[in-house]
């Protein structure tokens, strides 16, 4: 090898392996750990393009709750945030959803078919410098993924990601039935008053024959606003007490969404059949009994399922 080869050589390790990326890294994990902590949420989905004839616009939705965000995993290339709910006058606590962030994710998980996520490689372009954000289901069941690079324009903290493909949200599966999955791009925002998760939908209708008809698109906007007002003892109480026991249905699902081919469910859309049984085994840990292992095995040995190996021609 002569001298400007190596040289060359060097140069390229230098860059993979700057100083400077691992900085952006951990400023980028600085960003995700900024989202933990509690806060009043609202919720707002409105459609916004029509783009189909005939089609009329669906009424806006509006919701909200008090949620706290729990560091569950932290380390220099993965962050782990947990939501829970808790209704202020009742004090009820309800494990949300989580969202796990990845740097430099080799893989993640995308919805493919009705209950079926398929494992598939991140393009190695599209991941560099970059974090995968996956979020999961109450039942810690997987929903989406989505990959893009924190920036940090004019002192704004924002995440964007590329397009991905998720399932119907309960507010929708519950009320629709003229579209099966949704395109969407995600964007974390940093605030003066704590984050906002914004959402660029489209509606589609994926058909058997691989054709796709869209219907409309949706703006969603999610903004959590710190607050001292609300009692959060009991969310962390509730995972005091079965945060053993979630790490255990994690592990589990990792099983089936840490390689291809992915997951199947055998449930309905709604995934009840293994939400009503999980969190019934988290509430007797509540109540001082124990949980076999065996027990959670049963619940994913009947309604989970490895998904279909993908043919090449279809990737």
């Amino acid at each position: 090898m002569n001298t400007r080869t190596l040289a060359l050589h060097l140069g390229l390790l230098a860059v993979a392996v700057s100083p400077t990326a691992f900085a952006d890294a951990s400023r980028d994990r600085d960003s995700i750990l900024a989202m933990q902590g509690e806060y009043i949420v609202d919720f707002a989905f409105d459609e916004t393009v029509l783009l189909q004839p005939g089609y009329e616009r669906h009424p806006a939705m509006r919701s909200g709750g008090n949620e706290t965000v729990i560091v569950v995993e932290d380390t220099p290339s993965k962050v782990v945030l947990q939501h829970i709910l808790v209704d202020e006058k009742s004090g009820h606590v309800t494990k949300h959803w989580r969202q796990d962030w990845t740097f430099e994710a080799r893989t993640r998980f995308e919805f493919s078919d009705d209950q079926t996520w398929q494992v598939r490689a991140i393009p190695a372009e599209q991941t560099r410098g970059a974090w995968t954000q996956c979020v999961y289901e109450v039942s810690d069941a997987p929903r989406y993924c989505g990959t893009g690079k924190w920036a940090y324009d004019n002192g704004v903290a924002t995440w964007t990601s590329d397009v991905s493909w998720r399932p119907l949200p309960r507010r929708e599966y519950t009320k629709r039935s003229d579209y099966n999955a949704i395109s969407a791009v995600n964007r974390h925002t940093l605030t003066p008053g704590g984050w906002t998760h914004e959402q660029f939908n489209t509606k589609v209708l994926r058909k058997p024959d691989g054709t796709q008809v869209e219907l409309a698109r949706e703006f969603g906007f999610n903004d959590y606003q710190k607050t001292t007002e609300v009692d959060f003892k009991p969310a962390y109480t509730y995972w005091t007490a079965t945060k053993d026991y979630w790490a255990k249905v994690r592990a589990r699902w990792e099983r089936y969404l840490g390689q291809p081919p992915g997951v199947r469910l055998k449930t309905k859309i709604d995934g009840m059949a293994m939400i009503i049984p999980l969190f019934e085994q988290a509430g007797s840990l509540e109540d001082g009994k124990n949980v076999r292992d065996a027990q959670i095995d049963a619940v994913f040995d009947k309604w989970v399922e490895r998904a279909p190996v993908e043919a090449a021609a279809k990737r």
